[in-house]
């Protein structure tokens, strides 16, 4: 049996140009290596998983390849790394610092990567300040840290800093498709778009629930099956309670929510997403609006659907309904019976707007 590597190892970026999501950046950095211009002190911030630590090791590279140094084996003796959370002391950075005295034995840099950097202690960072104004000309420093908020401001005055972003979903959508392609996963644009929105901008997060998914379902992704997994409540049981709402049949509306209810469902949760599907169907009504649909492909042609069907003051009533409920869901003694009156109400719009018609037509 050989042995697993996960996706965000195995795909894990050798260039710039692989990089998803942070093309701003990326540039910025190699200008800088061809015009000679990179600063020694280099902080990478941002949230988990967007790619600072792949872009640290990217740039190392990089700035060994145009000191004339070819060979992976090479690179090696040039690149030095450190997890801050586990060294995060005095004598761990006095430690560097002896290290950085010496010139490097191949190429012209040598190159500390500091990961988690926020972790150091006061008086590590303090020990760390003289060495990172005035570094050897052989040694460039990139930290890379999550809580820049944490860092020292005589640390942050002395980098470099670069501010990664949070990945956009179809940046992220695109490249779980490419691997997908790869690895022979068969899937549905919905799926992947499902799981590029819990990731939360973060590639890595993607990758791993991507593996999991993958191994779940046997090779194959489906919307249906990546719901289920991931907890998440399928777009359909709102299309369907949405359906019953139109038609004014709250019976139907009620038994669907005892079906959520039954699945596990956190019912404060069914209630935002609620008041985000009516706020989706109200943008789905207008071509200057409709790109801000966050959703796949197939569910989009869905909400385009159902959008025609309800009117702009039963969509707006119903938002304003559900945030209601939301609001005082957990002030209430009967949870429940919250929100089963919320969709009695949204149900009941939909009578009222049928019987101002007939007195408008009479």
């Amino acid at each position: 049996m050989s042995q697993y590597i996960v996706s965000a190892r195995k795909y894990r970026p050798t260039s710039f140009d692989e990089v998803v999501g942070q093309e701003v950046i990326s540039t910025t950095l190699e200008h800088a290596i061809k015009s000679n211009q990179l600063a020694q002190a280099l902080l990478f911030c941002g949230p988990r998983g967007v790619g600072k630590t792949t872009c640290a090791r990217i740039l190392a590279r990089r700035i060994n390849e145009e000191a004339g140094v070819s060979s992976d084996d090479d690179f090696a003796f040039n690149i030095f790394e450190l997890d801050a959370a586990s060294n995060n002391s005095v004598d761990d950075i006095r430690n560097l610092i002896d290290q950085v005295r010496f010139p490097p034995q191949v190429g012209k840099y040598k190159v500390y990567i500091i990961d988690e950097v926020h972790m150091l202690s006061t008086q590590a960072f303090n020990a760390f300040l003289k060495t990172l104004e005035e570094p050897p000309a052989h040694a460039i420093f990139i930290l890379a840290t999550t809580e820049k908020h944490k860092i020292i401001p005589t640390i942050l005055s002395r980098c470099q800093i670069y501010d990664f972003k949070r990945i956009q979903i179809p940046e992220i959508k695109a490249h779980l498709a490419k691997i997908a392609e790869k690895e022979n996963v068969a899937f549905e644009d919905d799926a992947l778009h499902l799981i590029a929105q819990k990731a939360d901008g973060a590639l890595r997060d993607a990758l791993s629930i991507f593996d999991r998914l993958a191994t779940f379902g046997e090779g194959k992704l489906t919307l249906e099956s990546v719901s289920e997994t991931l907890n998440v409540l399928d777009y359909d049981a709102y299309f369907q309670i949405t359906d019953a709402c139109l038609e004014n049949d709250i019976p139907k509306a009620l038994q669907l929510l005892n079906q959520i209810i039954d699945k596990g469902f956190d019912l404060q949760l069914f209630i935002a997403g609620l008041g985000g599907h009516f706020r989706d169907l109200l943008v789905s009504k207008h071509e200057q609006t409709v790109d801000l649909l966050d959703v796949g492909d197939n569910t989009k042609q869905k909400y385009l659907a159902q959008g025609k069907l309800c009117s702009p003051n039963f969509l707006i009533q119903a938002i304003e309904i559900c945030n209601q409920a939301d609001i005082h869901y957990k002030a209430s003694k009967n949870q429940r019976l919250t929100i089963e009156i919320t969709l009695m109400q949204i149900a009941s719009l939909s009578q009222t707007e049928i019987q101002s018609k007939k007195k408008s037509l009479a």
